[in-house]
């Protein structure tokens, strides 16, 4: 018969052994960047690593978009509206994440997207954002308003391809002058930006007083006690200015104005085809009417973009954009996306809808903030691991199977999901 009773264990003191089975030791090791980038699981941990590790103006600036940041939001959510639509019982195994992107073989569908003031964010800037590209077998695009030359860049980092992304200048000489340094230090792809008639209104930059250097002030002092290493890496390393054109003392909005060409127009996208052999893309595509344009003009590519929520509050969100622009344009031109990709989940969305690849600008530049070049490797990684994770849950063996049916675009007005 069964006894009532509990059972009592009997109790002795631990080995030394019994806690060594149970005890990470691994979480007591120094915060080394490589711990705390080890421990990033997701962009968003990177996120939260970089706003610790960098002065607030620096990181506002990234992170910070157009006046009320609508834009911002709405790229977000439009991610969080899309519907997964797996398919079960298939081989994958093995996961093919490889793409052809203008002609070239990327080895994710992924393009690391133009950015200012990259040396802002860390001292190695864009030479770190761009050997992390070759690395994973990617593109990288230096923007016109980047803090390393075009042969700089290629000097440093020698083996990767490289993108160069041009504004229209008032000075159209000097932009010419550009696209000819460009083409001389082997870049494969100019990306026409048209969406910058005027700078946008950056309320975070205005109120954070952010400038173009950084200028030392009240505020500026107390921000160098809470971040020493990055105030010591800019004041220790080559100055930081403009790679494209002379030194700069001013907010970039007030930069911005004083360069851009707000009378730009297509005669000057016509222009650029002319001088520009290789492949050409435009990038800042709204409607579908400007997408035909481009591609009528001459463009091998477009960027189906509101600049990341950084010029125009309010403007058309880029995702829900993308599917009317790719059966427009069909199989005349190429269509990427940029805008609130925060992980391989969003990247295999972008493509189940109609992308050719996604440009990622934020993403890499929370990893930069967070650990350098091992940082933004660690934002590769992650998306790589989370783009191959989705596809085997799709049951989608390779990425140029995607478009076909695994996702949907939910109506968030209507509350149900459409092509």
């Amino acid at each position: 018969m069964a006894s009532d009773e509990p059972i009592r264990r009997r109790r002795r003191l631990p080995r030394w052994s019994d806690l060594t089975d149970v005890i990470d030791l691994r979480a007591f090791a120094p915060p080394t960047t490589e711990h705390r980038l080890a421990r990033a699981r997701s962009l968003g941990d990177l996120r939260a690593i970089a706003r610790r590790r960098v002065p607030r103006a620096v990181f506002d600036y990234v992170d910070g978009g157009a006046e009320s940041e609508i834009s911002l939001a709405r790229a977000r959510a439009a991610y969080r509206d899309v519907h997964f639509h797996p398919a079960v019982l298939r081989d994958v195994s093995r996961v093919e994440l490889g793409r052809v992107l203008l002609g070239k073989q990327s080895e994710l569908p992924v393009v690391l997207a133009p950015t200012g003031y990259t040396r802002m964010m860390h001292h190695d800037g864009e030479v770190a954002v761009a050997r992390a590209a070759a690395r994973a077998g990617i593109p990288y695009t230096l923007s016109t308003m980047g803090t390393t030359s075009v042969e700089d860049l290629v000097a440093a980092e020698p083996t990767g391809r490289k993108w160069f992304q041009l504004y229209l200048w008032r000075d159209r000489a000097a932009g010419d002058d550009l696209v000819k340094r460009a083409l001389a230090a082997g870049y494969d792809t100019l990306m026409l930006t048209v969406d910058t008639p005027v700078s946008g209104a950056r309320l975070r930059d205005l109120r954070n007083g952010l400038t173009i250097p950084p200028m030392i002030g009240p505020r500026t002092l107390a921000d160098m006690a809470l971040h020493p290493r990055w105030w010591a890496n800019l004041l220790t390393t080559d100055p930081l200015s403009f790679a494209s054109f002379g030194s700069w003392k001013g907010t970039a909005a007030e930069l911005a104005d004083s360069l851009f060409d707000p009378s730009a127009g297509i005669d000057d996208l016509r222009r650029l085809r002319g001088a520009w052999p290789h492949s050409l893309v435009v990038k800042g595509i709204q409607t579908v009417e400007d997408a035909r344009m481009v591609v009528d003009a001459g463009a091998d590519g477009v960027v189906v973009s509101n600049h990341g929520g950084r010029q125009l509050d309010r403007a058309a969100t880029p995702l829900r954009v993308l599917p009317h622009v790719r059966a427009a344009v069909g199989d005349r031109a190429e269509v990427f996306v940029d805008g609130g990709v925060r992980s391989g989940a969003d990247v295999a969305a972008a493509i189940a809808l109609g992308a050719t690849g996604v440009l990622v600008g934020r993403a890499y530049l929370y990893g930069l903030m967070a650990g350098g070049e091992r940082g933004v490797d660690r934002a590769l990684d992650i998306l790589r691991t989370e783009l191959t994770r989705t596809l085997r849950l799709l049951g989608v063996a390779e990425i140029d199977a995607l478009p076909n049916g695994r996702a949907t675009l939910g109506d968030p007005a209507a509350g149900n999901a459409q092509s």
